[in-house]
């Protein structure tokens, strides 16, 4: 005699549950390789942001190094154009002083984009070659 559903009284639903087998069921992956996946992951994100921090403090020493030097620089610039005397050696020596800082600020823009450049390179370089293990990872995974 069964109920409604089909159920009968004597039946043992531990033992139907223990045979009962989904087709196709993929199996489940391995727990401690996606853990250690996952931890290499977080490894590869705290490295990839040392550097970049790194970096920034790099260019922020620098830049306050140049900062230092211009300030040094046109002190020095000021006490010469008020040592010259005659109009056209002030302008002589205003032009070479405009001269001068404009290179001066093109080529420590260009050092400062450069520090930039090779940090961001390293910080981004490090993820890459983390995203390619992982890709590597999960095919091994899948294979399984």
């Amino acid at each position: 005699m069964s109920d409604r559903f089909g159920f009968k009284p004597d039946m043992d639903i531990f033992k139907m549950l223990a045979d009962f087998k989904m087709p196709n069921a993929p199996a489940m992956p391995d727990m401690e390789a996606l853990a250690a996946a996952q931890r290499r992951n977080i490894e590869a994100f705290s490295a990839a942001n040392r550097v970049a921090l790194e970096g920034a403090q790099a260019v922020a020493r620098r830049h306050m190094e140049i900062m230092q030097a211009s300030v040094a620089e046109m002190t020095e610039a000021m006490k010469a154009m008020a040592s010259a005397e005659a109009p056209q050696d002030k302008a002589a020596k205003q032009a070479e002083l405009a001269k001068s800082t404009y290179e001066k600020a093109v080529a420590n823009m260009q050092e400062l984009a450069d520090l930039i450049q090779r940090s961001n390179s390293e910080a981004i370089s490090l993820l890459n070659t983390r995203f390619a293990e992982a890709m590597e990872e999960v095919k091994k995974l899948v294979a399984k």
